[in-house]
């Protein structure tokens, strides 16, 4: 909502453009944001580079030539995204939008918390052109869900885009996001929120190394992303006659693992925001392998890496394990002279089911206990005897 209420404010500024041009990022919060402002999103296709996906700055400008500066409304960058989409160059989008004096927001929505997002931010702001960013509180700051910042670091196209942020505004939207953070902040401090920061970018290395040994062992790899400070992929190679890649996710879902994203590429395609697209999920068309991607977030503690890590591996090999194969008949083709276990087990069921001789007659279950049936009504009459209240 904050990236809606951010482009509309700039329509108003540029009431004649309608084009937004957005980095492929697969995530359909993005491409509603857009649409809800009545305007129109132009996805560039991501390159891929290695095993990591890169803004495609030459398809960018050549889009921008394409439509004209004067009908883009801005350039919507990402910083933060799983994994294996890296942080969108930003300085070279930056000096590119100020050369064609095209704005430039970028989503930063779990940004704050990792330096290279931050580093990346500054840069475009001090040498090129970065109106906005925004993040989330509840990615960033361990609050629920329901409030993001707005924020700028070009002091020249920032200011006059948030005063009309602020202007554009309706009000009447609930107070709690504030006070969330704000009690939060207050119980932290500025010394206990820097020092999660630091626990997470030191967690950041250890994580990888033993999400590495845990894929190895299992005949996969982490995905090489040197541009992604907070997500990691695995890769998923399914052996012959196993189960679908996205049970996987399902199995951990029941061991309490939640967030894991498994992405299975496919020429299938989809249509999302009225905008058709292929292998929709793996920020690419196309992608050469199915991989799933976790997270080293703010708050993440060595505990929990090691938990997650022991069922991700149970996870795995169960996930690896070849089906069992159906028991072959004991008797000849047409099986009439016995069905193997098969039989043994019908007998045993049977039993469960035949009459006892020894018994007389059925005698059924217990009464359940008084405090256990439900109490007849009360009539008004006895209700005023026992001095209830009756209408």
């Amino acid at each position: 909502m904050s990236v809606t209420l951010t482009l509309l404010a700039l329509r108003q500024l540029r009431p004649n453009a309608r084009h937004v041009l957005w980095p492929r990022i697969d995530q359909k919060s993005c491409l509603k944001a857009v649409s809800a402002a009545g305007l129109t999103p132009v996805p560039i296709e991501n390159l891929l580079d290695g095993d990591e996906l890169r803004t495609d700055l030459d398809a960018l400008a050549a889009k921008l030539s394409e439509i004209g500066a004067d009908d883009v409304l801005c350039v919507l960058t990402t910083t933060s995204c799983f994994a294996p989409r890296g942080v969108d160059k930003l300085l070279d989008v930056a000096r590119l939008c100020a050369e064609q004096g095209v704005p430039h927001l970028c989503n930063n929505a779990y940004g704050v918390q990792c330096d290279r997002c931050m580093k990346a931010i500054a840069s475009a702001s001090r040498h090129g052109r970065l109106d906005c960013f925004i993040q989330s509180t509840d990615k960033n700051f361990l609050v629920p869900v329901g409030g993001a910042i707005v924020a700028t670091a070009d002091g020249r196209h920032g200011p006059e885009l948030l005063a009309k942020v602020r202007s554009t505004y309706a009000g009447r939207a609930s107070i709690s996001p504030v006070l969330d953070l704000f009690c939060t902040l207050l119980h932290l401090g500025a010394d206990g929120w820097l020092r999660l920061l630091e626990r997470r970018r030191a967690s950041f290395p250890d994580f990888r190394r033993k999400l590495e040994a845990v894929a190895a062992k299992h005949g996969e790899r982490v995905l090489h992303t040197p541009n992604n400070g907070i997500s990691m992929s695995v890769t998923l190679t399914p052996p012959e006659g196993s189960k679908p890649a996205g049970s996987l996710g399902a199995s951990l879902f029941v061991r309490l693992v939640s967030g894991l994203r498994v992405v299975t590429p496919s020429a299938a395609g989809k249509t999302v925001g009225g905008i058709p697209f292929e292998s929709y999920g793996a920020h690419y068309s196309g992608y050469p392998c199915a991989y799933f991607s976790v997270a080293c977030a703010i708050g993440i503690a060595d505990g929990d890496v090691d938990l997650f890590l022991r069922r991700l591996d149970k996870a795995l090999a169960e996930w690896k394990k070849p089906p069992r194969q159906p028991k072959a008949k004991a008797g000849g083709a047409d099986g009439a002279a016995g069905n193997g276990s098969c039989a043994a087990k019908d007998r045993d069921l049977a039993k469960d089911f035949r009459p006892n001789p020894s018994a007389k007659e059925f005698v059924p279950a217990a009464q359940p206990a008084a405090c256990m049936t439900a109490a007849p009504p009360c009539s008004a009459e006895k209700a005023e005897e026992k001095g209830v209240a009756a209408e």
